[in-house]
């Protein structure tokens, strides 16, 4: 029996590996590149330059490497690559980039319903972007991140890994590594600690993350000084923190929501 539905559209050109799925109605361009054991559920569109690695499932109604929402843009072919056994549910948008260097997802990435990924953003791998959650262009997401749903985040914003967004948080700024963030403009809320232990930190990493918050967080003086301060006798959990904080960009998030609330 075909894998392929004798109602799906599949554009001359597009190279389909032999085991992949594709439901009815589907569409797929003339550009895209389908690994083996990809799934493609029915209505789902994936057009574009479109690179996708091996064993992803995009169900019904996705849009996948549509050109990118950006104002002026003249069907420039920019690109989209995505790694392995990401799961795409109903009513994703991701979009390719607005030049040569193509718009990326990673691998083991759950993108849950009517969530979107703008143009020329960078997700690693692990990440959990839940029920429409939404990001700008040019937004960075590092590896094992969870997004909330009905989030916000601002283009050009830097989400560090492990990091927690809470539902319907508006993001302007960067989110460091290991800590939480709320609210409309969300704020810190504590460290991630949850996350953490459920993402296998030992209780020692942990507590040294917590002395590594207090100190740039909820010390006083510069910033620099309390880099300063938190780099000495820093372990790995900190040292990459501190990077995170020392990278330019929008500037991170360091306002506290709630003295109470913190780690």
């Amino acid at each position: 029996m075909s894998l392929i539905h004798p109602t799906a559209v599949i554009a001359s050109g597009a190279q389909i590996a032999a085991d992949v799925e594709i439901g009815a109605y589907a569409v797929i361009g003339p550009q895209v590149r389908l690994a083996p054991r990809n799934v493609v559920g029915p209505h789902a569109v994936i057009e574009g330059r479109t690179e996708i690695g091996e064993g992803n499932r995009f169900l019904q109604f996705c849009a996948i490497g549509a050109g990118p929402q950006v104002e002026g843009w003249a069907g420039e072919a920019g690109g989209l690559v995505i790694g392995s056994n990401n799961v795409f549910r109903e009513f994703v948008t991701v979009h390719a980039s607005t030049g040569p260097e193509p718009t990326k997802i990673g691998s083991r990435n759950m993108i849950m319903t009517g969530a979107h990924v703008a143009h020329d953003c960078v997700l690693g791998d692990d990440i959990r972007l839940a029920n429409a959650a939404t990001l700008g262009g040019h937004v960075e997401i590092a590896d094992f991140a969870q997004v909330s749903g009905l989030t916000a985040i601002h283009q050009h914003s830097r989400i560090g890994t492990h990091a927690f967004v809470a539902g319907g948080a508006i993001v302007t700024q960067d989110v460091p590594p290991f800590c939480l963030v709320q609210g409309d403009r969300a704020r810190l809320a504590g460290l991630n600690a949850v996350g953490l232990k459920r993402a296998g930190f030992s209780p020692a990493e942990i507590a040294e993350l917590r002395r590594a918050y207090r100190t740039l967080f909820l010390g006083t003086g510069p910033m620099t000084d309390r880099l300063a301060t938190a780099r000495l006798g820093a372990g790995a959990c900190t040292t990459a923190l501190v990077a995170f904080l020392e990278r330019p960009g929008r500037g991170c998030i360091s306002t506290q929501r709630s003295r109470r609330l913190a780690a």
